[in-house]
């Protein structure tokens, strides 16, 4: 039996994180792999190889699935993106095509939980605050603090990430509370989680994780209102994305209440305006998104890739196939 007529089509760099030699191997191993690593310009450049294409492994940098790459590609039928969000990769005419798609999303929400879950207990002990303050004054004071015992954690939304941070928080000592408008009572029990209103969240938590998705009906859910809701000396720890916050009206609250922390991977836009309060805000902790994977990290995401391949070959269900609905509720 043939196998499969397959391509990487992804720029370089992305192809040696998520890839590398090793994973690009094995595939060879399943599929016949009949060009070398193209980059996507070279792709365009290069009909003749998308011509071929059964099968496109790509990622961050990855093509755009319009028309007139499809029009390329008449022999296209899965491509597994070994990457997040699938946005600006598929576009209506890749649906309307047929062609399926999985991509590493689970994978990429294994750090995020990692760096989310640390930061929730960093934020329960105050360490930021308390290294600042160690820092400026060389003595060893102690601020009070919720602490990991009895606390409560305040998680909003419930997709992938929420849900598997509310489960690896079962292992605490902490109450998990959580505002997902779509999810089932009995998903909800199942967790552990007490589900509760947006603003309630917000009044009752130590710590607030924000895991919302990016979409129109997210896009600036969070304002002032809820950050003045929040107890003294709470939290807040947002790695999905900047736009579900209103930013302006974010600062203006932390400006007024410094007794308030906020941990923020993400803003909008990225990166912030250099004169932006983010960077002098003495109770803002600001990473530049690195809560998802990075470096070595990203070769999980090439695994599950390799692994959801097998499956395909062998005509069973794929664990991580987007479908247009689904697309359509991913950040």
């Amino acid at each position: 039996m043939s196998r499969p007529k397959g391509l990487f089509v992804l720029p370089a760099r992305s192809f040696e994180l998520i890839y590398g030699s090793e994973l690009a191997e094995q595939i060879g191993r399943l599929v016949e792999l009949t060009h070398p690593p193209m980059g996507p310009d070279d792709a365009l450049a290069y009909p003749a190889a998308l011509a071929e294409a059964e099968l496109i492994f790509t990622g961050w940098g990855s093509l755009t699935f319009n028309a007139e790459v499809l029009a390329a590609a008449p022999r296209l039928k899965m491509v597994f993106y070994g990457a997040g969000s699938v946005r600006g990769t598929v576009t209506d005419a890749f649906w309307e095509r047929g062609v399926r798609i999985c991509s590493a999303w689970a994978a990429n929400a294994v750090p995020v939980v990692e760096y989310s879950l640390a930061q929730i207990f960093l934020c329960l002990k105050k360490a930021h605050q308390h290294a600042a303050a160690y820092h400026a004054t060389r003595r060893m004071e102690h601020l009070p603090v919720a602490g990991g015992y009895g606390s409560t954690v305040g998680l909003v939304s419930l997709g992938m990430i929420g849900r598997t941070l509310a489960e690896r928080l079962r292992t605490f000592d902490v109450k998990v509370i959580a505002y997902d408008p779509y999810v089932k009572p009995e998903d909800a029990a199942r967790l552990g989680v007490e589900m509760v209103g947006l603003e309630a969240l917000f009044k009752r938590a130590d710590v607030v994780s924000v895991h919302t998705p990016w979409l129109e009906s997210t896009e600036g859910m969070i304002g002032g209102e809820h950050f003045r809701l929040m107890k003294p000396g709470a939290s807040f720890i947002n790695t999905a994305r900047g736009a579900v916050v209103r930013e302006k009206e974010m600062l203006a609250v932390l400006a007024e209440r410094p007794d308030l922390f906020a941990v923020l991977d993400v803003t909008w836009p990225e990166p912030p305006a250099p004169d932006s309060p983010l960077f002098t805000l003495p109770n803002i902790f600001l990473t530049p998104h690195i809560a998802g994977s990075m470096d070595a990290e990203c070769r999980r995401m090439g695994r599950y890739m390799l692994d959801e391949l097998r499956r395909y070959l062998r005509g069973e269900a794929l664990l991580y196939e987007v479908t247009r609905e689904r697309a359509a509720l991913m950040a």
